[in-house]
């Protein structure tokens, strides 16, 4: 039985859009939640699609239901930020069907890395997961491990 709010997304998988565009979510992601779940998918600042889980929505939606209406900037926000969102549930088999806005930010064409964050995952281009994978060289895992207090 699922156990909403109990999945951790971790490991790296590497998966193939299918003819209809559709993206396999890993089984080890998908096990703690119904297929009537909702995600959140929406695009990072630095070239990929975030991607929240239910857990995590609640988390922003506490976040966005605290703005005042009266607060322009936070309205502006809001507006942008859920304007180049997209909700989602996974079919029977774990597939997802994503926007083509957010393929095109993302620069997924027909392969996506899929990178788990223990709270939530990210979809990534294989050249932009490559890149990113590289970057941070010359500060070693332990440096960085101290360096956030793991």
């Amino acid at each position: 039985m699922a156990q909403p709010g109990k999945a951790f997304y971790t490991g790296l998988f590497r998966h193939h859009l299918d003819d209809k565009g559709r993206l396999t979510i890993p089984s080890a992601w998908r096990y703690a939640h119904e297929e009537s779940d909702t995600f959140l998918a929406t695009p990072h600042p630095d070239g990929y699609i975030a991607v929240l889980p239910p857990a995590e929505i609640a988390k922003l939606e506490a976040k966005i239901a605290a703005m005042k209406l009266s607060d322009a900037a936070a309205q502006k926000f809001s507006a942008k930020f859920f304007s180049q969102t997209q909700t989602f549930s996974f079919d029977k088999a774990g597939r997802v069907g994503l926007t083509a806005d957010l393929l095109k930010h993302a620069q997924i064409d027909k392969d996506a890395v899929l990178v788990g964050s223990l709270t939530k995952f990210n979809l990534y281009a294989p050249a932009r997961w490559e890149k990113e994978a590289a970057g941070g060289e010359g500060e070693s895992f332990g440096d960085l491990m101290r360096r956030f207090d793991i």
